[in-house]
């Protein structure tokens, strides 16, 4: 496989779990898909999760990987970015999508941890609060727990779901970024397929 042909095999995905990232980074800001929870409550408590506030997908996962994911899509064509300057500045791009991935990781990794901000008690008085904080996340094997917030109504289940397909979306933009900076490395050595053929 020459070097411009697995730009595009590495471009193309990175798109998909940019776009990913970001629906699930924006779904969190609403629990239980209810835009109420995204402002503070009577009392002016917080009632999302802290590290949704962080943006990892948004941030990291979404514009910090798509900016490189289209760099790297041009170095595959036969234009400007497809020679040893473009595959060179491509091992740039990849390094601020490697940087972009790991935040995404490590806010996903904290949100998965840390658990999410939920009202415990009854719903008719509750407290809000992090209640699976120093559980070290072993609250994700014991799903009686999960019952201790009451609302946002199956808000662990979501925020779960939520930052888990964050975490792994995370994972293989960074496997996908490592793997344009070598192919970028060899492209700016040997060159491209499209200064080949011309």
């Amino acid at each position: 496989m020459c070097t411009g042909e697995c730009s595009k095999f590495v471009a193309i995905p990175l798109y998909v779990l940019a776009a990913v990232s970001v629906i699930c980074n924006i779904m969190l800001f609403f629990p239980d898909f209810k835009t109420e929870y995204a402002a503070k409550d009577s009392s002016g408590s917080d009632q999302i999760t802290e590290e949704v506030k962080y943006m990892g997908g948004l941030i990291g996962g979404g514009i910090l990987v798509l900016i490189p994911a289209i760099h790297i899509h041009l170095t595959s064509g036969k234009n400007c970015c497809a020679n040893r300057c473009g595959m060179f500045l491509s091992i740039g791009f990849a390094a601020v999508g490697v940087a972009g991935a790991v935040y995404s990781l490590i806010i996903a990794g904290l949100g998965l941890t840390n658990g999410p901000l939920c009202c415990t008690g009854t719903v008719a008085n509750c407290k809000w609060g992090t209640p699976f904080m120093n559980s070290s996340g072993s609250y994700l094997t014991d799903k009686d727990l999960w019952k201790t917030c009451v609302k946002p109504e199956n808000v662990v289940e979501f925020n779960v779901g939520l930052f888990s397909t964050l975490l792994v979306a995370a994972g293989i933009e960074l496997i996908l970024c490592v793997i344009q900076m070598v192919n970028g490395l060899f492209g700016c050595i040997c060159g491209t397929c499209a200064s080949k053929k011309s």
